[in-house]
């Protein structure tokens, strides 16, 4: 080859025996193409721009009723078209475990990251995280990009123990070139048995989105369309160990009044509470909020929100526990709510939230608020996300913010003692060290929030957001779940960190789940195995979940290890 010479703009010269060689090389030789397909541990998120991973054998272990993970990573050097995955089903001595779910893991992009990072945030350099899993027949592969397969397999209650043989088989076109590549996998199912678990879990779910399960057309409330999606909403929240739902009385009550006398009709309300349990949601029932603060501010005092009928048109406004026209409301409203609920049977399942996080500032006003609702409802369980420790014997079931459950843990623990039911809730807050579902954390982190439950003694957890899609009530997202996952709240700036705002994926007459939600089912079930072990082997338990979960802020997210304790465990409860 000559020399190389600089032209006056920079670009490089050749000389022509150099190009025509080049050509030459090109037109007898057609370029090679490589496709890496890799086992990657399921807690892994496999970032787009990934290229190194290790090869590991692919293998799960898993009980009797919960659900076995496997994620694979194809990457080429080449674009890849019309990728597809299939799999032989696992089996063991002509038993097969044929519920199998396969998928593409998706990405999505967090356009506001977290303004308070924990120290093991994951870090993206183009931006997109991994989340949904969008069980589809094939998808194309860009070049330059990693794509994970996720399959998901459900393992029956009456399982034979044993290590059971699979393998996944991928296709796709390079350069038309049809290639394929297979890969055995394993799990082995231990003896222990999940059927119903003890943790009451809700996740808040909003039927007013349902647009997006429609192709963005509007769903009339109560029409057919309505009914059918709605039962797709319960049916993804009982997948995943959903066992509560809020469904508020308020919203799905028509009301009429005549002359300061109220009628309602409850039929609306008791058909989605009904169809809530027909799909194994509802071990509890949570009616929806009552109040609100009056001015929207966070210092503001709350009041009860109660309905305004203009000939055909019914809304809700604010108004103070004191004023006449609220308290004739709901004179009225709450023994006939009560009546509903005790005639349908549900009287030892519902529970009532009265008005959202109150603070020390607004305590007074929900305490009004608290007496005055419990005089009309005797026996109602009062549930509420709190930050205030002002409410003895106003709420029964105290719902703190994750960290102030950690700052004053001995307070909770004492209203526990006293025969009060104390949860947790994570939602935008706490950042930093605390686990959380955010996108940009560890996937572990998700996983750990019910091993916390455990570890403090804490029977319930609640999360504001299953599929908040659309920007409302103040907060703005992108208004496409597949694109920015981040949200703001408006009026303070707060950042709502990737992930806050939803952890399931709409598409047409269905609901997708992300690996945020499967990791959560898992992290359920591990609640049920480390009560077993406590149970039956205390001091390992103690020693077990102590060198996982240190504090409420310190956690080994070492996927290895964590491998390791969760087989010590099983092996443990499988013997006689």
């Amino acid at each position: 080859m000559e020399k190389i010479k600089m032209g006056p703009t920079g670009f490089v010269k050749l000389k022509i025996v150099s190009v025509m060689l080049a050509i030459s090389l090109g037109a007898c030789q057609k370029p090679s193409y490589e496709v890496a397909f890799t086992f990657v541990d399921p807690l892994e998120k496999v970032l787009p721009e990934a290229a190194y991973f290790v090869d590991a054998p692919a293998h799960a272990d898993v009980v009797r009723g919960e659900h076995a993970s496997f994620q694979f990573a194809v990457r080429s050097n080449l674009s890849i078209q019309n990728l597809r995955v299939s799999v032989a089903t696992p089996e063991k001595e002509g038993i097969l475990l044929s519920d199998i779910k396969k998928g593409f893991v998706g990405y999505v992009k967090v356009g506001r990251t977290n303004p308070e990072p924990s120290k093991d945030i994951l870090r993206s350099s183009s931006g997109y995280f991994p989340d949904p899993i969008l069980y589809k027949e094939s998808t194309d592969v860009p070049f330059g990009t990693t794509q994970p397969i996720w399959l998901t397999i459900k393992i029956p209650t009456d399982a034979p123990t044993g290590v059971y043989h699979g393998e996944a088989r991928i296709t796709g076109e390079i350069d038309g070139n049809v290639f394929s590549q297979t890969m055995p996998f394993t799990l082995e199912v231990f003896k222990p048995v999940i059927h119903k678990t003890s943790l009451w879990v809700t996740n808040w779910f909003f039927l007013d989105n349902l647009k997006y399960l429609n192709n963005n057309e509007p769903v009339e409330e109560y029409s057919a369309v309505y009914w059918k999606l709605a039962r797709v909403m319960a049916r993804i929240l009982a997948d995943y160990r959903q066992n509560m739902a809020m469904i508020s009385p308020l919203d799905h009550t028509r009301f009429e009044q005549k002359d300061g006398i109220w009628s309602f009709d409850f039929t609306n309300f008791n058909k989605l509470v009904r169809l809530f349990q027909e799909e194994g949601v509802i071990g509890r029932l949570e009616g929806g909020h009552f109040g609100n603060r009056i001015d929207g501010s966070w210092t503001g005092a709350f009041g009860l929100k109660v309905p305004i009928v203009e000939k055909d048109t019914t809304y809700m406004e604010t108004k103070p526990i004191a004023d006449l026209e609220t308290q004739n409301f709901y004179d009225q409203f709450l023994p006939a709510l009560l009546k509903n609920i005790e005639s349908n049977g549900w009287a030892g399942q519902y529970v009532q939230h009265i008005a959202d996080e109150p603070i020390d500032a607004n305590a007074a006003s929900y305490i009004a608020i608290s007496d005055y609702v419990r005089s009309k409802i005797p026996g109602v369980k009062i549930i509420e996300a709190c930050h205030t420790s002002q409410l003895k014997g106003k709420i029964d079931i105290w719902v703190p913010q994750m960290n102030y459950l950690n700052e004053d843990l001995d307070f909770y623990k004492e209203q526990q003692a006293n025969g009060d039911e104390a949860w947790y809730y994570t939602c935008l807050a706490p950042k930093g060290e605390y686990a959380n579902r955010f996108v940009e954390q560890p996937l572990i982190k998700t996983r750990l929030l019910h091993w916390v439950n455990h570890k403090y003694g804490i029977p319930g957890y609640l999360h504001w957001g299953f599929n908040y899609w659309d920007s409302k009530g103040g907060i703005t997202v992108s208004g496409n779940p597949y694109g920015d996952v981040s949200g703001l709240i408006g009026s303070s700036g707060n950042v709502l960190p990737g992930g806050d705002c939803w952890i399931s994926y709409p598409a047409k007459d269905k609901i997708f789940p992300s690996i945020r939600l499967e990791a959560m089912r898992d992290g359920i079930v591990d609640y049920e195995l480390l009560k077993m072990y406590a149970e039956k082997f205390p001091e390992e338990a103690k020693e077990l979940i102590g060198t996982t979960v240190y504090n409420f802020e310190h956690y080994d997210t070492n996927i290895g290890d964590f491998r390791k304790k969760r087989r010590k465990m099983l092996e443990a409860l499988s013997v006689e």
